[in-house]
C-alpha cells in the first residue's frame, strides 16, 4: 500500500508545528467583536508579503482574507513573541531524521537596499549609503541553520564569532545535540588570526582563503553551498531592500525565508 505524499507530510508536519509555537489568541471579557481571521490566513499573508515584497493592497486582502493592517498587526505581535524564532528552531526536527550534514559548513552575507532604520550604517561598496546585512551560516546541503543581522558597515569577520555561538542545539539521529560543524569554510574577508585561533578552541577545522594564495574559482567547488543560500534570501523580495524601520522586523522576515528555505528543500 502506497504511503502519504511528501507534500501532504510536510504540511501536517508544518501545521503541528505551527500549533506548538503560536500563542493562543487573545479573547475578549466583554465578548462580541469581529471575527478574527484565522492563523493560516495571516500566515499566508506574511509569506506573500516576504516572497513579493509588496504591501497587501484591496485585492490581495481579498485573496488571503485579513487586510494589510491586520496582517502586519499580527505579524509584529508574533515577532515580539519570539514566534518566527521559534518557528526557525523547528527545522532542528530534520537533524533528527539525519537529513543535516554538519560535516562541510559555510559563512557568507548579504546586503540590504538602503532604507532608515536602526542596525544600518554606511556601506563602504555602495558609495556609503545606509543599509543592512544578513549573515548566514550554512551545512553542507545548503539550509540555513544560524542568521544574525547588523548594519552594513560592519566587517564580515566581526561576525564570524557570534553567528557560530548563535547555532541553536541541533538533534541528531544518534548521540547528543550538536552546536557545531566539523569544518568551516569562509572567503578572504574572514582570514583574521583571532578566527582562526577561535575555531581551533572550539575543535572546529577551519578552510578560510588565503590571501595569495587560494583563488576564488578553486574555492568555488565547495562554496557553492553557501551562495546558493545568498541566492535563495535575495529571492525574498522583501529582503532585497529593506522596507522596516525596526531591526526586529527585518530579522524577522529573514527568519521566515530561512524556514522557507529548509520547509522547500528538495526531498529525496
Amino acid at each position: 500500500m502506497p504511503g502519504p505524499r511528501p507534500g501532504l507530510v510536510g504540511h501536517r508536519v508544518a501545521r503541528r508545528a505551527g500549533q506548538r509555537v503560536v500563542p493562543a489568541a487573545p479573547t475578549r471579557p466583554q465578548g462580541g467583536g469581529r471575527r478574527r481571521h484565522g492563523n493560516q490566513e495571516a500566515l499566508a499573508a506574511i509569506v506573500f508579503v516576504a516572497t513579493s515584497g509588496g504591501h497587501l493592497g484591496p485585492a490581495a486582502a481579498v485573496c488571503f482574507g485579513p487586510s494589510g493592517p491586520t496582517a502586519h498587526r499580527r505579524f509584529a505581535e508574533r515577532a515580539a513573541a519570539r514566534v518566527w524564532a521559534k518557528l526557525y528552531q523547528l527545522p532542528g526536527e530534520l537533524g533528527s531524521r539525519g537529513e543535516l550534514d554538519w560535516s562541510r559548513c559555510a559563512v557568507d552575507s548579504v546586503n540590504c537596499g538602503p532604507r532608515k532604520g536602526t542596525r544600518d550604517g554606511p556601506n563602504p561598496v555602495d558609495r556609503g549609503t545606509s543599509g543592512s546585512k544578513i549573515h548566514v551560516l550554512t551545512e553542507r546541503t545548503a539550509l540555513p541553520v544560524s542568521l544574525a543581522i547588523s548594519g552594513a558597515n560592519l566587517h564580515d569577520s566581526q561576525s564570524l564569532v557570534p553567528l557560530v555561538e548563535a547555532i541553536p542545539p541541533i538533534c541528531s539521529r544518534c548521540g547528543p545535540r550538536r552546536r557545531r560543524p566539523a569544518t568551516l569554510r569562509g572567503g578572504k574577508a574572514y582570514g583574521h588570526r583571532v578566527i582562526r585561533s577561535y575555531l581551533r578552541r572550539r575543535q572546529i577545522t577551519h578552510r578560510i582563503t588565503r590571501r595569495g594564495i587560494e583563488s576564488s574559482p578553486r574555492l568555488g567547488r565547495h562554496r557553492w553551498a553557501i551562495e546558493r543560500t545568498v541566492a535563495r534570501l535575495g529571492g525574498f523580495r522583501r529582503l532585497h531592500r529593506r522596507h522596516e524601520r525596526k531591526a526586529d522586523h527585518l530579522a524577522a522576515f529573514a527568519t521566515v525565508a530561512a524556514a522557507l528555505i529548509c520547509h522547500r528543500r528538495p526531498v529525496t
